[in-house]
């Protein structure tokens, strides 16, 4: 009994510590299994395959060949993610590295007058003394060698040697350089003091340059002086062609270039770089001459620094040689002065008189061509003419004719003037006559073109006057009167407004269609007697709002007259807020009041003149006035008045 007591115990505890250990062993085999498949799925994420692991218990064994000593510890990284740090084992091995690569072995040798530097980076087996020895005996008394070379402890590479001794040899004819050196290749940028110079030293260093040896050369010579400064550009039975050609930068060789190939200029052509331009406009007067050669069909041009000289062929159109040539003329930079030669032939006789010819088309632009006998005589003609026609609408291409008659300009201001009395027209003149033909709506202008001419040239001058009257342009038929132009100013603007930006006197863009349909029908009223008027509302100072007002009365009729609106009879006048339409303590009365309007000027009363009679009768009227003035007895004091 006492025994039986004693081994149920002992029989219980240790089947209790049996399953306890079952129990342990199965716990241990499972975290073992947990963290060797999370850490392998952790590297295998990152890349690690090479990387094994194996487990004992807690502790987890990295094993493998590392390719490097990061990827070394990225592993050991990505493993101590998953488990604690302290379970870690690292048991890697680290592989072998590769043979280092040699460095870019390369050298930049300066030479100028200061001296000579070297810089760069060279194998061990260069014989850097040597080297720098060579470039001391190269130098000059007072110059100095910088040794600013680096070595590297590896072979030379194949081309080195003869790369650094080619170089050394060049540098003796090249006090102005940067001499490059890298294995098989020498780069040489260097400076002559002339382009024979330069063609000399490429030549050498070619010839003796080795033929394993990349050599680029960039040597550079300073732009010859060119004088003249010339250019010739024919067209002729042969084709289009430069006999010389000169340009002071490449883009301006490139612009007559592609002039001259748009000229009918095919295959290769050369213009030579060079200073002594005589005007950075060179391109642009080279362009305008070579296409205006092109325009004729044939000839030269020929410039000499600032001369220009234009010769055509015989039989050219004596209209075409004027039209180009007074393009030319008016489009050539100022400082260009051109002569063209159109040569004689034996059919001169037939090509008729020299002509100056205006025209006037119906749209209102004006031409001036043909011939004037002088510079001043063709702007003074273009002038008058945008002073008389609008300086948009007139285009002149005359050219400059020092044979022609000493009356010529005389007659050309004349005819101009006489084309003014047109609506359109043409105005020729000739040495020996004036004819104006064109359509106008004075049914007067006949006359009063004749009485023109005939004044300014003279009872004797030979006119031809054939001017057609037609009643649409006559604008006296269906204008309205003053006091209609004004009425209908108003239903122009209707519910529109004149309006101006904030607080100034500048138009708003939205005005323009008003001031266009203002403008149009003051056009047709003539000139009428109209005041222009500016009003604000009560905001601000007094003072400040009637200068307001002015300027922008002011500003309305500028706009008139920029529309070629006659406003001599016009005034303007600034009210400010003194003449109010509507309540300024509203912003819509506010509003209403800050307007512009137009008003007829009524003509000052004239005071009738007294007849014989009631002369007499003022003084008798003044005399008894004064009697009864007179008579009346003077108040007294205290009398009330």
């Amino acid at each position: 009994m006492r025994l039986s007591r004693i081994a149920i115990p002992l029989a219980t505890l240790a089947a209790a510590a049996a399953v306890c250990l079952l129990a342990a062993v199965f716990s241990v085999r499972l975290i073992e299994d947990s963290s060797r498949e999370g850490v392998e799925t952790a590297l295998d994420m990152a890349e690690k395959d090479w990387a094994e692991v194996d487990v004992d218990g807690l502790q987890v064994f990295l094993i493998g060949t590392a390719p490097d000593e990061a990827s070394r510890f990225e592993a050991v990284t990505v493993a101590a993610t998953v488990v604690d740090s302290a379970r870690v084992i690292d048991q890697m091995l680290v592989a072998e590295p590769e043979d280092i690569r040699p460095p870019r072995f390369s050298v930049e040798i300066l030479r100028n007058e200061s001296g000579i530097s070297v810089i760069g980076l060279v194998p061990s087996s260069t014989d850097r003394a040597e080297l720098i020895d060579g470039l001391e005996a190269l130098a000059e008394e007072d110059e100095e060698v910088a040794d600013l070379l680096e070595v590297a402890d590896f072979p030379a590479p194949e081309g080195w040697d003869e790369a650094l001794g080619f170089a050394s040899m060049a540098l003796e004819d090249l006090p102005r350089s940067k001499v490059s050196v890298e294995a098989g290749a020498v780069r040489i940028k260097a400076a002559t003091d002339s382009g024979e110079e330069r063609s000399e030293l490429e030549a050498a260093l070619k010839r003796r340059v080795p033929e394993e040896l990349e050599l680029t050369l960039d040597v550079s010579a300073p732009r010859p002086v060119i004088t003249p400064f010339a250019l010739r550009f024919v067209i002729d039975e042969e084709g289009a062609r430069f006999d010389a050609c000169s340009a002071d930068t490449q883009d301006t060789r490139e612009r007559i270039l592609e002039a001259a190939r748009a000229a009918g200029l095919s295959g290769e052509a050369t213009c030579r770089l060079g200073l002594g331009v005589p005007s950075r406009e060179w391109a642009e007067a080279a362009e305008m001459a070579i296409a205006a050669v092109a325009e004729i069909g044939a000839g030269s041009v020929t410039f000499s620094n600032a001369d220009v000289a234009m010769l055509v062929p015989e039989g050219t159109s004596e209209a075409l040689f004027d039209r180009v040539v007074g393009e030319l003329e008016n489009g050539l930079p100022p400082v260009f002065a051109l002569k063209a030669v159109l040569p004689e032939t034996p059919d001169d006789e037939d090509a008729g008189p020299p002509e100056f010819t205006a025209t006037l088309s119906p749209e209102g632009s004006v031409q001036l061509r043909g011939r004037v006998r002088s510079d001043m005589t063709r702007q003074t003609a273009d002038s008058f003419a945008r002073a008389r026609f609008g300086s948009e609408v007139v285009y002149t291409a005359a050219r400059v004719d020092g044979d022609l008659p000493a009356s010529w300009p005389t007659r050309v201001l004349a005819g101009l003037e006489a084309l003014g009395e047109l609506e359109n027209g043409v105005v020729r003149v000739t040495p020996d006559l004036v004819h104006v033909s064109g359509n106008t709506g004075n049914p007067e202008a006949n006359a009063e073109i004749a009485t023109l001419l005939a004044e300014q040239l003279g009872e004797e001058a030979e006119l031809e006057i054939e001017v057609t009257y037609q009643e649409k342009l006559d604008p006296t038929l269906g204008i309205p009167t003053p006091e209609e132009c004004v009425a209908q100013i108003r239903e122009i603007i209707g519910d529109r407004k004149i309006t101006f930006e904030p607080g100034s006197a500048n138009l708003d863009p939205t005005a323009k269609d008003i001031m266009d349909e203002v403008a149009e029908l003051l056009k047709v009223c003539g000139d009428i007697p109209l005041e222009i008027q500016g009003h604000t509302d009560s905001q601000g100072r007094e003072s400040m709002n009637k200068r307001l007002s002015q300027e922008r009365a002011q500003a309305v009729l500028e706009a008139l007259r920029n529309r070629r609106v006659l406003t001599a009879a016009y005034r303007v006048t600034g009210y400010g807020e003194e003449q109010p339409i509507a309540d300024n303590d509203t912003e819509a009365g506010r509003e209403a009041n800050r307007r512009i309007e137009f008003r007829l000027v009524e003509p000052e009363p004239v005071p009738e003149e007294p007849t014989t009679l009631e002369e007499m009768e003022e003084p008798a009227a003044e005399g008894g006035e004064a009697a009864d003035a007179a008579e009346e007895p003077a108040p007294q004091e205290g009398d009330e008045e």
